[in-house]
């Protein structure tokens, strides 16, 4: 394909997704095809069986490939993660410049989060992304972009996400058992943001929460810089099974019941509806499951959840200040009245989050991705496409530098000097291809 393409894999623990995106002649998004297959070997963010996990992941995106007109090969993506393992810590770094009049550049911010990669963590903890906040330069706060400014000292509180070092690495044989390079590995509620949220409610302050299938993930916004994360050990899988106990049904009719009659609201619900559910093999009777009653077993779940999301809320520090209230999204916020739910329990506002706001996506057959269900799979691709462009600006800076010392450093053709530098370098390059010789 002509156009430049990300893939991104959301390895769930319902679902494995491969999302494929292009940039258009205008800058735009577009989602161009996706795959998606059960995830058998994942529970609550964590591979647990790495055969099925690759076995999935296959399926999805050999779909995705199939899907595209053309010959489409996909080599490597941006992957997700979540999961009870992971954790966050603030850290301050620093990097001392030598120049103090040259401005600071992209490079200059991607040497001090690459130095930030460097600390030294718990045994069996790596480092998995690191979140520059407001920046202080030469003992100057409250620079919230310092690209532009002059200065010899650069410093940074950040914000550090880590991981178990077995569940990060089994994400990444996973990946490279299905014949797939790992381009980077972004932390799920990172990449929903891309999606669903606008820059103005970053600004203003807003809680993400994305309730997946094994976990519920929080990442907490404010003046456009990420605050706070946290996870959840509850998701839609537990409601389900809440229902299974609570209506004593076979699991995936507990399911089949979320999904169609699921309410977050027993007082929105019709008092005398019921629901009739299939007995066991060999059985005439059906079981009578009243929607009040699943309402009732669905809110007592959520709104622990939701007291869960209270608790990350203020113990960030931000709780007075979150403008834009809550956004929900995920698979797990399709609940109906879940929205009033939230708001009830929180005092904050709230809605939920669609992952095609940030898309130019005209293709018909694609109108399904707007469901929060794929805010993490299409995060991933909007995140790659930002990494490219960060790359790319970095790339432009350094050949710049490079130009402008080479002007600098120009000899007088001919002269001893230009001579006798040509010689030295002429020798150091005979002896380097000698050494690379010997190695090859």
């Amino acid at each position: 394909m002509k156009n430049s393409v990300v893939v991104g894999l959301d390895i769930g623990t319902t679902k494995i997704a491969c999302f494929v995106g292009t940039q258009n002649e205008h800058g735009k998004i577009e989602i161009i095809s996706m795959g998606k297959s059960e995830s058998l070997g994942v529970v609550r963010g964590d591979v647990r069986n790495i055969d099925r996990t690759v076995e999935s992941i296959m399926t999805a995106v050999t779909q995705a490939q199939s899907r595209v007109p053309g010959q489409l090969n996909i080599r490597s993506v941006y992957v997700g993660i979540a999961g009870q393992h992971i954790k966050s810590i603030q850290h301050s770094g620093l990097i001392t410049r030598k120049d103090a009049e040259a401005l600071i550049r992209q490079i200059d911010i991607d040497a001090l989060i690459d130095d930030m990669y460097k600390l030294v963590m718990k045994p069996g903890e790596e480092i998995i992304s690191v979140f520059p906040q407001e920046y202080i330069i030469d003992n100057d706060p409250g620079f919230k972009d310092p690209i532009g400014v002059p200065g010899t000292r650069l410093e940074s509180n950040c914000h550090i996400i880590t991981g178990n070092v077995t569940a990060v690495r089994n994400i990444k044989k996973c990946v490279e058992m299905a014949n797939l390079e790992v381009k980077e590995i972004i932390l799920e509620p990172i990449a929903s943001s891309h999606a669903v949220l606008s820059e103005e409610e970053k600004e203003a302050g807003v809680v993400l929460v994305d309730i997946g299938g094994g976990t519920t993930d929080v990442a907490i916004f404010y003046e456009g810089i990420l605050r706070h994360t946290a996870v959840i050990p509850f998701g839609g899988n537990i409601i389900t099974d809440d229902i299974k106990q609570g209506c004593t049904i076979m699991r995936k009719y507990a399911e089949k019941l979320k999904v169609k009659f699921g309410s977050a609201s027993p007082m929105e619900s019709q008092l005398n509806e019921s629901v009739g559910i299939p007995g066991v093999r060999g059985s005439s009777q059906k079981k009578i499951i009243s929607v009040r009653t699943l309402a009732s077993i669905i809110e007592a779940r959520m709104s622990e959840i939701i007291e869960f999301v209270n608790y990350e809320i203020i113990n960030s520090g931000y709780e007075n200040k979150m403008g834009a209230g809550i956004v929900l999204t995920g698979g797990g916020s399709q609940l109906k009245h879940l929205p009033q739910l939230v708001m009830l329990r929180t005092g904050l506002d709230a809605r939920i989050g669609l992952p095609t706001e940030h898309l130019a996506n005209t293709n018909k057959q694609l109108e399904h991705l707007a469901s929060p269900t794929y805010a993490t799979g299409i995060g991933l691709v909007l995140n790659g496409f930002q990494n490219k462009a960060r790359v790319v600006s970095s790339s432009t800076e350094i050949e710049d530098e490079s130009t402008e010392k080479t002007k600098n450093n120009k000899v007088n053709p001919g002269s001893p000097r230009e001579n006798f530098f040509t010689k030295m370098f002429t020798k150091i390059g005979e002896k380097v291809s000698e050494t690379f010789k010997d190695e090859d």
